[in-house]
């Protein structure tokens, strides 16, 4: 039997909805039980993907190709569960998914209304896909609703709990409500207003919540826990302090100590036995409170401003220094800055680093100054790691510099005599060929989810992976031309990996360099605190031995 979790939010946006929610998922996997976590977000795109990730982000991709909510990243680094397109969906999604059954006819002339229609596919989407990978039933799903209780767009999310809980019966569901305790420093007091009036209006929707979890800046008192219990009509134990920590891989521990996990389960009627394994988690933690060094990496990007767009590249770095127990200091560079400027200017920006890594990106802006990023890894000898578009650029520096190919560009910056990358219209996908057209949509239409690779035996990646198959998500649809090859090679820039068919570069490398290895597929979303890519745990030694000879 899967029981359900609801976790919703209130007085302001940001309070860390997903991560409790992962957190949360992460305890009761400690206690052996299968879970999921899913994500309902209520604006109105079909997905994040034609979003700029100023706007929302990074766009988490799946591997069954979807794009998704970067909470969903979240999701699989703390509980190592693949998600999947089942697992998020946006309001934008639901109602084109009624509009086109309404429009062939699927409701027999009837009047489509947000109820029952549009919370019956809310509900739908809850309660499909509820077992695991080895078809094995679910204990629990989370269901995490995006935004804040009150906001107009959540209504349709929040009358379909209403309407779980009741259909399901209260032994299989539990409501969970973030709420934020600000603390006046003027006054020097915790104020507990907010929450309650936020409790009152999730209540007033017919969702009364079982465990109430406050973010606030310090302690929370056990007089304040008593009044927010008396006010929200829950027990003082199901008031659960959720302060700062030190690292997000912390907060499953924290959340333990303060008896999350034990709370939500009596809520069920299930009374905790024994304690959960959290070895894992004490690992993590001590090694990133206790490294052995640190390491400065550059990241020279395009997005720079907002870190959410490199949201799993940063943690990936994080996962690399964990398996390395080194720190590992990010310098965020922008890309722009390299484009005005000299050699010497450059040189002094990156000299600093360990190890550049230039991550992947859209449209022309930055790329001069990425380029001028991979000559100075190439020239000084620095450890490289390309991702997704800092590969194309390292292919168009090595053509420019190397193989002497002035002219060598990417079609996507415009029309060029020398594409050494151009657009991709065809390739074996999971279900056949798939065809895209150079001036069709540009949402759902890219090289989406994970596809296989074949390395080279001798390879540098294949040492790095221990393996010559491998599998990685990808999220592109410019690709390096293969017409320019033997020209790169030539350059000592050498295909080390490549698609089964032969037709797609995944890997390029440089074997005569310290550490330059350059990927097609985006290997961030698939590392995690307790199993770093291997990738990203190679380069992070890298740059440990960068330093060491500095």
């Amino acid at each position: 039997m899967t029981r359900y979790i609801f976790i919703t939010g209130g007085v302001v946006s940001s309070l860390g909805k997903g991560l409790m929610a992962a957190s949360l998922a992460a305890l009761l996997q400690a206690r052996g039980y299968r879970v999921r976590i899913r994500k309902f977000d209520p604006y109105l795109n079909v997905d994040p993907g034609t979003m700029s990730p100023y706007q929302h982000g990074e766009v988490y991709v799946t591997d069954d190709g979807a794009e998704t909510d970067l909470d969903l990243g979240h999701y699989e680094r703390f509980t190592g569960v693949a998600s999947r397109q089942s697992d998020n969906v946006t309001s934008g999604r639901i109602y084109k998914t009624i509009i086109e059954r309404e429009r062939r006819g699927d409701y027999l002339g009837a009047t489509v209304q947000v109820i029952p229609h549009v919370t019956d596919a809310i509900k739908a989407f809850a309660q499909a896909d509820t077992v695991d990978d080895d078809g094995a039933p679910l204990d629990f799903v989370l269901c995490e609703i995006g935004g804040t209780v009150g906001d107009i767009e959540s209504l349709p999310f929040i009358e379909a709990i209403r309407q779980l809980r009741n259909d399901l019966g209260r032994g299989r569901t539990v409501s969970i409500h973030v709420t934020l305790v600000p603390y006046i420093a003027a006054a020097g007091e915790l104020k507990t207003k907010p929450t309650q009036h936020s409790v009152r209006d999730i209540a007033a929707l017919g969702v009364a919540p079982d465990v109430l979890v406050c973010r606030c800046e310090q302690p929370l008192p056990s007089a304040e826990r008593a009044k927010i219990a008396q006010f929200c009509n829950v027990p003082a134990s199901a008031v659960i302090p959720a302060l700062d920590a030190k690292s997000i891989y912390a907060v499953p521990l924290q959340y333990h100590a303060e008896g999350l996990d034990s709370e939500v389960l009596r809520a069920f009627g299930i009374e905790p036995e024994g304690k959960p394994d959290l070895s894992r988690w004490q690992d993590i933690v001590d090694r990133l409170t206790n490294p052995e060094g640190e390491v400065t990496i550059g990241v020279v990007g395009k997005y720079v401003g907002l870190q959410d767009a490199y949201k799993s590249l940063n943690e990936a770095l994080v996962h690399g220094g964990i398996a390395n127990r080194v720190k590992v200091n990010v310098r965020w560079i922008d890309a722009e800055l390299f484009e005005g400027e000299d050699a010497a200017a450059v040189a002094a920006r990156l000299e600093p680093c360990d190890a550049i890594l230039v991550p992947g990106a859209f449209g022309e802006r930055g790329a001069e100054g990425k380029i001028r990023s991979v000559r100075f890894a190439r020239e000084r000898e620095i450890p490289y790691f390309g991702i997704c578009f800092g590969m194309q650029m390292a292919c168009v520096e090595g053509a420019r510099d190397l193989a002497g190919i002035a002219g060598a560009s990417s079609t996507e910056f415009g029309p060029t005599p020398e594409p050494v990358v151009g657009l991709i219209t065809e390739w074996m996908g999971r279900d056949g060929l798939e065809k895209r057209e150079e001036q069709g949509d540009l949402g759902g239409t890219m090289r989406l989810g994970a596809y296989e690779a074949r390395l080279g035996a001798n390879s540098v990646v294949s040492s790095i992976y221990g393996a010559t198959t491998i599998s990685e998500r990808h999220r592109h649809r410019y690709e390096v031309n293969t017409h320019y090859q033997q020209a790169l090679e030539r350059g000592g820039l050498v295909f080390s990996g490549m698609s089964p068919d032969g037709t797609l570069p995944e890997i390029v490398e440089r074997p005569d360099h310290p550490w330059f290895v350059a990927v097609q597929f985006h290997p961030e979303l698939k590392s995690k605190p307790f199993d770093p890519h291997p990738l990203f745990a190679s380069f992070v030694a890298a740059a440990v031995r960068q330093n060491r000879l500095v």
